[in-house]
């Protein structure tokens, strides 16, 4: 996928308007039209911002890396390993065992 599509993927996935993505990043919603649709591309600083807001990498922005992430900052190890478990029941292994 490309910037755009990540962006407007990523905006629709959390249930954001273009109107309530600009006013938390401090832009216009026609910024957000824009970089959407393609006319312009949102400026380094922005894409930096764009990534922290969406938790994700600028490479998974611009497409260049497919990996998707949790946030786990401030989990406990508990907490960590709960997920890890259920992960892996997901994906059909129990990766708590490894």
């Amino acid at each position: 996928m490309t910037l755009n599509e990540n962006i407007k993927q990523l905006r629709q996935s959390r249930n954001l308007s273009q109107v309530d993505l600009a006013s938390a990043l401090g832009v216009t919603k026609q910024s957000i039209s824009n970089w959407e649709n393609n006319n312009i591309q949102p400026s380094i600083d922005m894409l930096i911002r764009l990534a922290r807001f969406f938790s994700v990498s600028t490479d998974y922005l611009l497409g260049l890396d497919q990996r998707k992430y949790i946030e786990i900052n401030g989990l406990t190890d508990y907490q960590l390993a709960h997920i890890t478990a259920i992960i892996g029941d997901i994906r059909g292994t129990n990766l708590t065992h490894a």
